[in-house]
């Protein structure tokens, strides 16, 4: 290659480079200026400390109770959010229960993106039969709901957690298969690919170099509004029992074992489902704001 056309092409990868980071600037430039995201993100960050320093934070054991002081109100003297059913302290449940919670939100949503992704990319860049195999294989989880398809795997693997979490990932795999299918299929063609596909590069470096980095960013936003749906998903799996096992905190465990005290101590016994609301709510309002961020025409 003459030393003409090295100059060239470096120049055209320091362009491509360029551009790379003004879009990104752009996107962070965005949502800075989108109070909504930010709160929402500010709220995420601080439950996730409190959960992650729960053994400094909880006031008590998580799992050590009393009936004398079972079911005390707000404001209690050295419990200022009450007592569950047992006697335990519900602000030490809530932070570790919180642990279970965002592990059995977050860690499905992560495995089903790696593996949702792979077979997405795969089958939107090479299409013909391979795509039609992975494609139809998928439309056979389409043709249940979300809900009724992670209680019926639930059911039949048993209850407990990893099982939980297994139920879960075979549920969000299709959805982000089909997401990432659609948007590869997008850029396959595209000119900058034809011309990558014409200089003789393999198909592994084309999808490498240049598909992931266009299909990763809408694929990721997407994914990160599963973790609202599989927050809920999770906690009513372990409110009908087929998640999180007793005595372990989990949020929606606690709505369960509260249910019955929601007559007795109703503020107490809605603080679960409180906390799962507002983690939803927050999750979802930043993946709009991460949403609407990048996208360039908006």
């Amino acid at each position: 290659m003459s030393t003409a056309a090295e100059a060239e092409l470096a120049i055209q990868a320091k362009a491509t480079l360029a551009k790379g980071q003004g879009y990104w600037a752009g996107v962070f430039k965005r949502v800075r200026r989108d109070p909504v995201t930010l709160v929402c993100a500010g709220i995420l960050l601080i439950m996730f400390l409190a959960i992650l320093f729960a053994p400094l934070l909880a006031p008590h054991d998580p799992y050590q109770g009393s009936m004398i002081r079972r079911l005390r109100g707000l404001q209690t003297a050295g419990y200022p959010l009450g007592t569950d059913e047992l006697g335990r302290d519900m602000v030490t449940r809530l932070l570790y229960g919180g642990r279970l919670s965002w592990f059995m939100g977050i860690v499905p949503v992560v495995l089903a993106f790696f593996i949702g992704t792979t077979l997405g990319v795969t089958a939107g860049y090479m299409g013909g039969k391979v795509n039609m195999m992975i494609m139809r294989t998928t439309d056979v989880f389409y043709a249940f709901p979300s809900v009724l398809l992670a209680v019926a795997i639930s059911g039949a693997l048993g209850a407990g957690i990893i099982n939980a979490i297994l139920a879960l990932t075979l549920v969000f795999i299709p959805q982000i298969i089909r997401v990432a299918e659609t948007v590869t299929q997008g850029v396959r063609n595209l000119d900058f690919v034809d011309a990558a596909r014409s200089s003789g590069a393999s198909g592994f470096t084309i999808v490498r170099v240049h598909v992931l980095g266009n299909v990763l960013g809408p694929i990721f936003v997407y994914a990160t509004n599963l973790i609202s749906v599989c927050m809920i998903l999770a906690s009513g799996l372990s409110f009908l029992g087929l998640g999180t096992k007793p005595p372990e905190p989990e949020w929606g465990l606690m709505l369960n074992t509260l249910r019955t005290a929601i007559y007795v101590q109703p503020w107490v016994a809605v603080l679960p489902g409180a906390c799962i609301f507002v983690t939803s709510i927050c999750f979802n309002l930043l993946s709009d704001g991460l949403r609407q961020a990048m996208d360039v025409k908006g």
